[in-house]
């Protein structure tokens, strides 16, 4: 199956212009999607998805064969509703209003992309730890944030978010951009095997995937 056809036929499921076009260009020049999805090749465990927005993660990974059982949750009921409606004709996917800090189910593989500076550094632990602990054996645990390095893509990425925030395409309390010691200290030390990729594509932004296996 054709991943730009893939793309396609997603974005033009979503409702508004803005969302369509928000949509394909996430999907066809973002490398996240194709990254997780690579990654969760071969895993036969179910998806949780934190932070899914309006669940571009879920029906991308559906249209490319990814069959098991995908939840996703999002504290913007908005995006949730828009989510829900679509996913009516992709089975098995279920989308719930939820905060990122709630607990987790066990056994899940779980994603949690750009989510993580939107909260303390407290808590921004309590949820690596949480994401560690739901992941079982043959599981998998995927984080993207852009990390506090003090370099000039974190700059810019900061900026944008800013921006982002400022026209209330996202609803958030505070920036606060983890450091990679944080992310990746609960996984080293319950024995996951890790791997650090940059992820920032053709954009000025500091962003890196984190791909946590356990065997």
């Amino acid at each position: 199956m054709n991943r730009d056809s893939a793309a396609e036929r997603v974005a033009a499921q979503l409702p508004t212009r803005f969302l369509r076009g928000y949509a394909r260009g996430k999907l066809r020049s973002d490398p996240l999607y194709r990254s997780v999805m690579d990654a969760l090749r071969g895993r036969a465990q179910p998806l949780y998805d934190i932070g899914c927005g309006v669940g571009l993660l879920e029906f991308y990974l559906r249209e490319n064969g990814f069959s098991q059982p995908m939840t996703g949750i999002d504290h913007d009921a908005r995006k949730i509703a828009t989510a829900r409606s679509i996913a009516e004709k992709y089975p098995g996917i279920e989308f719930r209003a939820g905060d990122a800090r709630d607990a987790i189910p066990s056994g899940c593989n779980v994603t949690a992309l750009d989510v993580l500076h939107y909260f303390t550094e407290g808590e921004q632990d309590a949820m690596v730890r949480a994401i560690a602990d739901a992941v079982p054996s043959g599981g998998v645990a995927i984080l993207r944030d852009a990390v506090r390095d003090g370099s000039l893509r974190y700059r810019a990425t900061a900026i944008q978010e800013r921006f982002s925030r400022a026209i209330r395409w996202l609803k958030a309390e505070r920036l606060n951009f983890p450091t990679r010691e944080l992310i990746e200290k609960p996984f080293l030390t319950r024995g996951f095997r890790s791997e650090i990729i940059p992820a920032w594509g053709g954009t000025p932004f500091n962003n890196y995937l984190f791909v946590f296996s356990r065997d």
